[in-house]
């Protein structure tokens, strides 16, 4: 049997490159990470629909 590892939501938020797509990995409360993949396309609609809701200060 493998040893267990904690799941734990600890570390930054991350993206990776992996062929065609963009590997997004989010921390979530209660520990884990959500992982997203994304195509180039998908994550331009997702930084417009960001920009409208983040503040620059």
């Amino acid at each position: 049997m493998a040893a267990m590892k904690p799941r734990t939501g600890e570390g930054p938020m991350e993206v990776v490159r992996q062929q065609r797509k963009l590997v997004m990995r989010i921390p979530t409360d209660g520990g884990g990470r959500l992982v997203v993949e994304l195509n180039d396309e998908e994550a331009q609609e997702l930084k417009a629909a960001l920009s409208g809701v983040v503040s620059t200060s």
